[in-house]
């Protein structure tokens, strides 16, 4: 897998200079931005769900240690085994010694953001088992050898050029003169490599959307059905997932899952939703005969003790990344990390540290668009301004930044000498601009205008518009005060 830098800003600057990737990203207004909005607006209680489904989330959150209790219970009676990892390399090694136990040589897995977080593909492949990414998208990336761009279309900035190009060069079982005219031929081909893999695989590693409380099943939603043959068909079956996947009920996960189909790809529900609960019971004509559970802290439980635990209630529907105009400018890999986006500003600080995520809480409008359309109700932009406090509490900022935020201070505590600088500057930049109307590089905005327009100021300043309106209205009150006068004369 190709190397992750943390450098967003160099991340980013690479990212808005590919034209591939800008031409890839527009589809994500297409693809999920308006469709989000459509299968809203055909919902009436839409919003009602999302207050439910924000109640469960946060109940279940506040009370983790009991449900974490009875889902052991409900999947130990069920058949299933769980595995407790504190940490990525725990759980890594939970995953190797069940493959070891079954001899396993060859493994298909869903899609699993968990999976990424522990680097769990790398490291089964050290240890010379082969993993098959099933998920189209996933598989996709998994022969460009890059990690997903998005959680729920991890190959969203691959075209379907460069997806003709990887399956030429890998798929070399196949004529070198097949024809792949258009995406369809695409898919079919990768369902019929797939295949293969599927009928011979030893074990399935899926992840888990949710997991039920009263149960002991885990829940996982797919478009293609590949997590339904990754984790019937071979004999052993593991789910990986993390502590915060829980929910006590099968209602309750009805909710989340109403809210979530139609948060991320505008859909009523999913093409597959599956239950799984054990492994295969006498008079069970399929399924495994195995299934293990492995569940993941890695710094979840930390989280849940201060101030961003409610980061925890994500049911990672990418609504957030889809409408943030940070992440539709330059993608998910511009990130560093698995989780990107609004939520992935969130978590990447909190499970890596905020020295190696230090630019993520700053890479954000404001604009509030990520916690409108969060469906559990996540108040995404407060959650990166406490990751900013910490930042400057813990480093300060840098002379220059602190001079500037003085000379703010200074203007905006005498509203006189503030209105008497913007006053003298307007017309300096209505100067610099010409006849272009826009400002170029300018050396105190270097980080703004050298790489967008800034409009030139239009003429007056707030201010002066302000007084010549309220001195309009003076007028206009005394005339009519003469008027009445007058009348009652």
């Amino acid at each position: 897998m190709k190397p992750r830098s943390h450098d967003f800003k160099r991340n980013a600057r690479r990212a808005l200079a590919d034209e591939q990737l800008q031409q890839s990203l527009k589809v994500i207004d297409r693809g999920f931005v308006q469709k989000r909005a459509r299968a809203r607006d055909r919902l009436a209680e839409f919003d009602s769900l999302c207050r439910q489904a924000m109640a469960i989330r946060t109940h279940t959150r506040t009370h983790l240690d009991l449900y974490l209790e009875e889902y052991e219970k409900q999947l130990a009676d069920s058949g299933g085994h769980l595995h407790m990892a504190a940490t990525a390399s725990e759980a890594r090694l939970a995953v190797l010694e069940i493959c070891r136990n079954a001899r396993a040589r060859t493994i298909t897995k869903g899609k699993s953001m968990v999976s990424e977080e522990i680097g769990l593909n790398a490291f089964l492949d050290e240890n010379g088992l082969r993993v098959v990414e099933t998920d189209l998208g996933e598989y996709i990336i998994q022969l460009r050898g890059e990690p997903p761009s998005h959680v729920v279309a991890p190959a969203v900035h691959v075209s379907a050029r460069e997806v003709e190009e990887v399956f030429r060069r890998e798929h070399r079982q196949l004529p070198a003169g097949r024809d792949l005219p258009d995406p369809q031929a695409l898919v079919c081909e990768a369902r019929s490599v797939l295949r293969t893999a599927f009928l011979n695989a030893d074990v399935g590693i899926t992840g888990a959307n949710f997991l039920i409380a009263s149960t002991g099943s885990s829940v996982i939603v797919t478009n293609e059905g590949n997590g339904d043959l990754t984790q019937s068909l071979p004999a052993i079956h593991i789910v990986i997932a993390s502590i915060d996947k829980l929910v006590p009920t099968i209602a309750d996960a009805n909710v989340l899952l109403r809210v979530l189909a139609r948060s991320a790809t505008g859909q009523p529900v999913t093409s597959y939703t599956t239950f799984a609960t054990g492994p295969r019971r006498d008079g069970d004509e399929d399924g495994p005969a195995e299934y293990h559970v492995i569940l993941l802290d890695n710094g979840r439980i930390s989280m849940l003790e201060g101030e961003f635990a409610s980061a925890l209630d994500c049911i990672r529907c990418g609504a957030c990344m889809n409408h943030c105009p940070v992440y539709q400018s330059v993608g998910g890999h511009a990130y560093g990390w698995v989780y990107p986006g609004p939520i992935g500003s969130v978590l990447s600080p909190a499970f890596l540290g905020l020295e190696k995520a230090a630019d993520l809480p700053h890479a954000c409008t404001s604009c509030g668009r990520c916690r409108q359309v969060c469906p559990v109700g996540i108040d995404l932009p407060d959650l990166l301004r406490k990751w900013r406090q910490k930042q400057y509490a813990a480093r300060g900022q840098s002379v220059s930044v602190r001079l500037a935020l003085s000379l703010w201070t200074m203007l905006a505590r005498f509203p006189r000498l503030y209105q008497l600088s913007t006053g003298t500057l307007m017309p300096l930049l209505r100067l610099l601009a010409g006849n272009r109307r826009k400002l170029g590089s300018l050396p105190l905005l270097k980080g703004w205008t050298d790489s967008r327009d800034l409009p030139a100021p239009s003429g007056r300043t707030f201010m002066e518009l302000l007084q010549e309106h309220d001195k309009k209205e003076r007028k206009r009150h005394n005339r009519q005060a003469r008027r009445s006068g007058q009348h009652n004369h």
